[in-house]
């Protein structure tokens, strides 16, 4: 079977799915939600204490899915609770569990979560974490002492197609590039025509770019994403067709979008099903995508 990396490399369109832990000590939850994304997604994405809420470890999590279900994972990691010690420690233990791909954040702070007063660390950012998997997947630590075995990270980071200044958006991934990043998983897009441009500006740097694509449920929704939330941007086409529909709209707009990335030539699409994981098998199906096993 081939790894996501091995995908890029053949230019395979892939589909990744996030999913959060659990505020538990039992991985049920997810492993409910894994179970349904087997014949639909390439990898799926487990978070780490997203929002800086309390969750299960997404390194532990990701292990416990990929040994289920032969599903392949991509564990985030945030630089908001770890030291440079704790960051490799994170890593190494990673490699050793089977659990390669990853996702380099630098975190929401705590007193945005459950935990307001928990101190935060920040002692670097999401580059230098990129900079931190490079240096492990070359074989030294970051005080370049030599470890008795390499990691083989796939090292993934973030990206914002909607940018106001997309100009300076992509100077900061083209220092993400020169750090270690290897693809790109972006914020969920609605308008295509600012994900081609992505595309262009992204062309040199050589990286798989997987577009963020985030079903929309109400008008409500539609309409607090494109005025409260930084970086979405919705055409009032999408605006105007959710005010008329809900769910199924939703769906239908989200299947538009992913055959539209396709056929741009994007990586692929990254779905944030955010707690509907049936909605991935109808967006894969409307869109005519094939199953992956």
């Amino acid at each position: 079977m081939l790894t996501l990396r091995e995908k890029h490399q053949r230019h395979q369109f892939t589909v990744t799915v996030e999913l959060d832990p659990p505020k538990s000590a039992s991985p049920l939850k997810t492993q409910k939600e894994a179970v349904q994304l087997i014949e639909w997604a390439d990898a799926v994405n487990i978070a780490d204490c997203p929002m800086a809420k309390l969750r299960m470890s997404p390194i532990a999590l990701a292990h416990i899915i990929q040994m289920d279900y032969h599903l392949e994972t991509i564990f985030h990691l945030t630089c908001r609770d770890r030291n440079l010690i704790g960051l490799q420690a994170e890593l190494l233990g990673a490699s050793a569990l089977g659990v390669h791909n990853i996702l380099t954040l630098t975190g929401d702070p705590p007193s945005v979560g459950d935990h307001p007063g928990a101190k935060p660390v920040f002692e670097t950012d999401s580059t230098g974490l990129i900079e931190i998997a490079r240096t492990l997947n070359s074989g030294r630590d970051m005080a370049g002492n030599d470890l008795d075995q390499a990691t083989q990270f796939y090292i993934g980071t973030t990206g914002n197609p909607a940018a106001d200044d997309l100009d300076a958006e992509l100077r900061r991934l083209e220092g993400k590039k020169k750090a270690g990043a290897q693809f790109v998983q972006t914020q969920p897009v609605y308008d295509l025509r600012r994900a081609e441009e992505y595309l262009r500006g992204t062309k040199e740097l050589e990286l798989p770019v997987l577009f963020g694509v985030l079903p929309l449920k109400s008008h409500k929704m539609a309409l607090y994403m494109h005025e409260k939330v930084p970086g979405i941007v919705i055409p009032p086409a999408m605006q105007h067709a959710m005010a008329e529909g809900r769910r199924e709209t939703g769906l239908a707009i989200a299947a538009e979008l992913t055959r539209g990335l396709m056929d741009l030539g994007a990586a692929g699409v990254h779905l944030l099903p955010i707690n509907d994981v049936p909605a991935v098998e109808a967006i894969c199906q409307k869109a005519g995508l094939p199953k992956k096993q």
